[in-house]
């Protein structure tokens, strides 16, 4: 099939006007002019999108799909508050809670041309909406533990977890790695264990890293909220070590335990990163997950994206829990370039539409270490494509299709949305196959639910009967 539209974006190539994509099964097999592209394969049938930019699908490296049916529920906390308020709601889901909460962030994310997650969890939620709705996915297995004597059996339980996964979900759009659980509730010792395992059988690890103030005082000078905030309930505050100070940041304390060695290994958010810690990061080859909305509504800072260019870091765009904001890569692209315009003396260096599209699809990919596979429109790649509608009065007369994507557009003008040759989406109206006015009704009965019971009287009835 040919697919055609005033522009498109292959985004590791300059933009084609009246232009055109050749998809066959699951691959990119050429792209050019619609002119030339109709003269060569003159059988070929067409479907034309019309005033629309034809461009790859977007890359989310980070999210937490499991969480979606708590949006709205928190309004506006700062990130330790917020972060105790998530908590509190956990032991009220029932496992298929968590897959229908999921299933909604997974129709969200096709519907906001995402074609790959990143979803990190001790649940593998997301792995049933993604089979379902035929997402490509990477799903990496939380590893968590404050004891030092356990670290080596939850990771090995954790390997143990994601191989179960391969077998019972395992295709060539699924694939899996290991996450330790935050810094401040791990005891080191599993950073160690997982850069020994990881590097051994060649496993993806993704890690929350240096993402609040809150994280860097805690592993700094051993105080913050996270040592005093959960201790009203014991078994919340059973999450968190009895904690010495490490005198140093992050960063540092991650590397001396050997986690940033591992190849590949992407470090969400680093927002708290002194000049010594970017050293550090590149020295290590370490990729960075950019979740510039989650960073700012929570007050948790903003990650240094003009030092990170200039370091020659890898970065990749991530939505982070949908539990706070919508699963938006266009709004999270055009936000993280006006913070970083805002606040970085190098405001217009590198900080520009062009470098947000390709951070929110080839770096991304490049990220995960799939940029063989997607995040740019080539001969030879997986026909991961969206077609985002350019129609709206407030996008014409449009002279630059990259930036009316970044600056004028957002998910609800994602038109379209393939994943591997297979259509999902397609005139703003979910084909995959899934009954998403049933998944939206359990979802919404679900928030009701989740809203009525979580309080402080029902928290701790509910941890006395667990």
């Amino acid at each position: 099939m040919l697919l055609t539209a005033k522009y498109v974006i292959p985004i590791t190539s300059p933009y084609i006007e009246d232009g055109a994509v050749l998809v066959r099964d699951d691959e990119i097999l050429d792209l050019g002019t619609a002119s030339q592209l109709k003269d060569k394969y003159p059988m070929e049938e067409v479907r034309d999108f019309g005033l629309a930019a034809l461009m790859p699908g977007f890359v989310d490296v980070h999210t937490h799909l499991g969480y979606t049916a708590l949006r709205g529920m928190f309004g506006d906390l700062p990130y330790a508050e917020w972060k105790r308020q998530v908590l509190h709601t956990e032991p009220f889901f029932t496992e298929e809670d968590w897959i229908d909460s999921a299933r909604i962030g997974a129709l969200e994310a096709v519907a906001s041309g995402i074609t790959t997650i990143a979803d990190i969890s001790a649940s593998g939620v997301s792995l049933v909406p993604a089979k379902e709705m035929g997402l490509r996915a990477r799903v990496y297995y939380e590893v968590l533990t404050t004891q030092k004597e356990h670290a080596e059996d939850a990771v090995r339980d954790g390997v143990e977890k994601i191989e179960r996964w391969k077998n019972e979900y395992g295709s060539d759009l699924l694939d899996f790695g290991l996450a330790p659980g935050p810094v401040y509730g791990c005891h080191p010792s599993v950073f160690q264990a997982i850069a020994d395992v990881a590097i051994e059988k060649n496993i993806s690890v993704a890690m929350h890293l240096a993402g609040s103030q809150e994280e860097e005082d805690f592993i700094r000078y051993g105080s913050s909220p996270f040592g005093v905030h959960v201790s009203e309930h014991e078994q919340l505050a059973s999450a968190y070590p009895p904690w010495l100070p490490a005198g140093t940041s992050p960063v540092s304390y991650v590397s001396n335990w050997g986690i940033l060695d591992v190849p590949g290994i992407l470090a969400i958010h680093s927002v708290h990163v002194a000049d010594r810690d970017i050293g550090i990061l590149r020295d290590k080859d370490v990729r960075i997950g950019y979740c510039p909305r989650i960073n700012a509504k929570l007050g948790m800072g903003s990650a240094p994206l003009e030092k990170f260019w200039a370091a020659g870091l890898t970065i990749g765009l991530g939505t982070d829990s949908p539990a706070v904001d919508t699963t938006d890569m266009i709004d999270e692209m055009r936000i993280g370039l006006m913070i970083t315009r805002a606040t970085s003396s190098e405001r217009f260096v590198q900080a520009s539409a062009k470098n947000a599209l390709h951070m929110a699809t080839i770096g991304s990919a490049q990220a995960l270490g799939i940029e063989d596979k997607v995040g740019s429109l080539e001969p030879g790649k997986q026909a991961d494509i969206i077609a985002i509608d350019l129609h709206n009065s407030h996008q014409n007369p449009t002279t630059d299709p990259e930036s009316a994507v970044i600056y004028t557009a957002n998910q609800d003008n994602v038109k379209m949305t393939m994943v591997a040759g297979r259509i999902l989406y397609d005139n703003f109206v979910h084909v995959s196959g899934c009954d998403r006015d049933a998944i939206v009704d359990r979802a919404r009965a679900l928030r009701v639910r989740i809203r009525e019971e979580v309080s402080d009287d029902a928290l701790r009835k509910s941890l006395i009967e667990h």
